[in-house]
């Protein structure tokens, strides 16, 4: 019995070769990808008691920027660690497989937990749970730009909600040089175009900062704006914050 004679099979892959896409933040008159102002941040979702097992926890969304954090401790330190009068803080931050575009590619990220660490320390009274340690896990769900900021702030809300003692909560934005303007908040496309991003964490009850991050070309009269537009975006973060904290007291004496 004869066949018919095989054909070599087509391809309908798109070419690998594509076009990059001119920025257009060079622009005067660009508009955000989001259709917000240039000193305009994104919407905040926050809310305490996500994780039930911890002692502690949080879910923080800003825009398409997804966290989830939680606290255990204090509990009591490894044997093998020194005597110590104050606390220990671990800090852990990691990705999961489908925070990004790229799948698969979800690990701990020791640079942010570094950071975060610095970020919250100064804020902690370690002294109010001496040989004990306090762990703090945070996960990022969804990237979507501005992750570190994100992440520092649910943090601190977490530990709130663990009824960790601070002088006060830690809030953190972050702001990108795109040309000649600064944009609050930025986005992951924005941040790819970036020429310099600035973070500030700050405790803004008590008005002091706690971690600043300057990375790219600036001009001191660019910083100088960029800190001002931060610390008062950190402000009205901590007053959302504490409304958070209220409705979920509200909400638990019920």
């Amino acid at each position: 019995m004869s066949g018919k004679t095989a054909t070599a099979p087509t391809t309908y892959s798109p070419s690998p070769t594509q076009k990059k896409r001119q920025p257009i933040f060079k622009d005067v008159d660009w508009i955000r990808p989001d259709g917000r102002g240039f000193h305009q941040c994104r919407p905040a979702f926050l809310r305490t008691g996500a994780v039930n097992a911890a002692a502690g926890s949080a879910y923080a969304e800003f825009g398409n920027t997804k966290v989830i954090v939680s606290v255990f401790g204090p509990r009591e330190s490894k044997k093998a660690m020194m005597y110590s009068d104050i606390g220990r803080l671990n800090c852990n931050v990691s990705y999961t497989t489908f925070a990004t575009p790229v799948r698969g590619q979800g690990s701990d990220h020791k640079e942010f937990s570094s950071m975060l660490h610095k970020a919250l320390e100064g804020a902690i009274i370690l002294e109010s749970f001496p040989k004990t340690t306090v762990d703090v896990f945070a996960l990022v769900l969804e990237s979507g730009g501005s992750d570190l900021p994100v992440v520092i702030s649910c943090a601190s809300l977490a530990l709130a909600d663990a009824g960790i003692m601070m002088y006060d909560l830690v809030t953190s934005v972050s702001v990108s040089c795109l040309g000649a303007n600064l944009v609050i908040d930025p986005i992951s496309e924005e941040e790819s175009y970036q020429d310099g991003s600035l973070l500030i964490t700050c405790m803004p009850s008590r008005n002091e900062v706690t971690q600043l991050t300057l990375t790219g070309e600036w001009s001191t009269p660019k910083i100088h704006e960029a800190v001002e537009l931060c610390l008062d975006a950190c402000s009205k973060l901590g007053d959302v914050m504490r409304s958070c904290l209220k409705e979920a007291a509200s909400a638990s004496q019920e």
